[in-house]
């Protein structure tokens, strides 16, 4: 596990940004396609900005990258809590990627209907390859949770399906999510925080004692891939390490 800190949440995208267009044109010098899993809520908003726009606009081979969503909140894309829907606005209208190559987690069937669409997508694009996607970003929430992976919810310990859905009683609303075993078997992880907010929790996930079902962003560890925190100083002020 590698921890990078920046002084601020604009430094922290910039680092980022920076990294993860790197790191696409690397993969994709072995490989002719790049699959990444974006993230929704606030905190990436300022990095999608910044890879649509130059210079990175123009590193990136856009029409290589396949789209994938981590979880989606089950309220239709002309919401604005839907993920999918402030990943088009922030990034991907204004890059020029392949619609076929994006994979929203539809809201317009039941959710458990759509839980099942889309792990049929990731059973045709990875069959039974031991490596999941290249590239999957996540955020932290600051009771720990990440995806749609909640704190005291079973969702966390599921091992049998790819994605799945379930309602969150706290929230009153549905849930569709990528579950741990196919984030873990990703050949990269990103996690990226920001704010004081953060901070005591982001002490317990990296350095307290393994409690999953109290901090559920601890599951998430690639088997065989690369694990990264991309947080900021405020986020970063109580580590030791």
């Amino acid at each position: 596990m590698d921890i990078h800190i920046a002084e601020n949440t604009t430094r922290l995208s910039e680092e980022l940004a920076g990294w993860i267009t790197d790191y696409i044109q690397e993969v994709l010098q072995k490989q002719e396609r790049f699959t990444f899993v974006l993230s929704g809520g606030s905190t990436p908003r300022q990095l999608y900005a910044l890879l649509s726009a130059a210079p990175y606009k123009e590193q990136i081979a856009w029409e290589k990258l396949h789209f994938f969503w981590g979880d989606e909140r089950a309220v239709p894309f002309d919401d604005e809590r839907n993920n999918a829907r402030m990943c088009y606005l922030e990034l991907l209208d204004k890059v020029p990627a392949l619609p076929e190559n994006i994979h929203i987690m539809r809201t317009d069937l039941a959710p458990e209907q759509s839980a099942m669409a889309y792990e049929e997508v990731l059973k045709h694009y990875f069959k039974d390859s031991a490596t999941s996607f290249d590239l999957v970003l996540l955020g932290m929430g600051d009771d720990g949770h990440t995806l749609s992976l909640f704190p005291g919810t079973e969702v966390i310990h599921e091992q049998d399906k790819q994605v799945t859905a379930f309602f969150l009683p706290a929230q009153d609303m549905y849930r569709i999510t990528l579950t741990a075993p196919v984030v873990n078997r990703s050949a990269c992880v990103v996690f990226m925080a920001a704010g004081a907010g953060k901070a005591a929790t982001l002490k317990s996930v990296l350095e307290g004692k393994r409690n999953l079902d109290k901090f559920p962003s601890q599951i998430i560890n690639p088997e065989n891939g690369q694990l990264h925190w991309f947080v900021d100083e405020a986020a970063a002020a109580l580590l030791t390490k």
